[in-house]
C-alpha cells in the first residue's frame, strides 16, 4: 500500500497523473485530503485533518497496513514577520510539522511490528537555506528536515527507511502569482521543476530500503 497526504486538489491530481507508475507496481494508493477529492482510477481518496489525532487514527484504522508514507501535505504563507499572525504561525506548523509527526507516528506502530516499512517526508529547499519573507514557512521546512535524520536513525534498527525531498521552484499553481521569467532565471538548469520530477524522486527513495536519513533536492541546482 502506497499512502499519499495531501491538503488540496491540485496537488492530487498532479500525482496521480504519475500514479500509474505506482499502481503498475502493485501498490494500493491513498490520498488524504482536506475536502472532497475527484474520484480518479485506481486512488482511493479520504478526507482527514491531518493536523486532528483522532482524525488521523480514524484514517490509519480505515486504510490498514501502510508500507509507504509520503507526508506531503503542506501550506505555504508570503508574508513580512511583522505581519504574521500567530494564528499565520499555528496554522503553518499544525499542517508542515504536527501533522508529519502524527501521521509518522501512526503509520510507525505498524511498519514496527514488521520490521519494514519506508516513510518519505516532503520538505522544500527553503527548509534548507530560508526564504525571505516566508520564514514561518521556512522554519516548519527546516523542521521536517530535523525530523527526518533523527527519526531516522530512531527507526533505522528496525529496518524502516526515513527520507525527505526537498522540492525547489516547481511549476504549481503555488508559484503562478510570480513572474515565471524571473522564477527561471534564479534556476541554473533554465526551467522550473515539475510535480512528475519530484514524484519521482519521492518514488525512488520509497523504494530504497538502504538509503536512510537523506535530503534529496529536486531543484534544478539551486541548492
Amino acid at each position: 500500500m502506497y499512502e499519499t497526504s495531501f491538503n488540496n486538489r491540485r496537488r492530487y491530481r498532479h500525482w496521480c497523473g504519475y500514479g500509474a507508475g505506482v499502481l503498475e507496481r502493485g501498490y494500493r494508493v491513498f490520498v488524504t485530503v482536506h475536502q472532497t477529492a475527484a474520484e480518479l482510477p485506481g486512488v482511493t481518496a479520504i478526507p482527514c485533518d491531518i493536523t486532528d489525532p483522532a482524525d488521523v487514527e480514524r484514517l490509519f484504522a480505515a486504510v490498514g497496513t501502510v508500507d509507504v508514507l509520503v507526508n506531503n501535505a503542506g501550506i505555504s504563507l508570503i508574508r513580512q514577520i511583522q505581519d504574521t499572525t500567530p494564528e499565520d504561525y499555528d496554522a503553518l506548523m499544525g499542517v508542515n510539522c504536527k501533522g508529519v509527526f502524527l501521521c509518522s507516528r501512526a503509520a510507525a506502530v505498524d511498519m514496527l511490528r514488521r520490521h519494514s516499512g519506508a516513510i518519505v517526508n516532503v520538505s522544500s529547499m527553503w527548509g534548507q537555506v530560508g526564504a525571505s519573507c516566508e520564514t514561518v514557512y521556512s522554519m516548519s521546512k527546516a523542521g521536517v528536515i530535523g525530523f527526518t535524520r533523527a527519526l531516522a536513525q530512531e527507526l533505522a534498527p528496525e529496518g524502516i527507511a526515513v527520507n525527505c525531498v526537498a522540492p525547489g521552484i516547481i511549476d504549481t499553481r503555488m508559484n503562478a502569482c510570480f513572474d515565471r521569467a524571473e522564477l527561471e532565471a534564479e534556476v541554473p538548469m533554465g526551467r522550473l521543476g515539475t510535480p512528475r520530477e519530484v514524484a519521482e524522486a519521492v518514488l525512488y527513495l520509497a523504494e530504497s530500503p538502504y538509503v536512510t536519513g537523506q535530503v534529496l533536492g529536486v531543484n534544478g541546482g539551486v541548492v
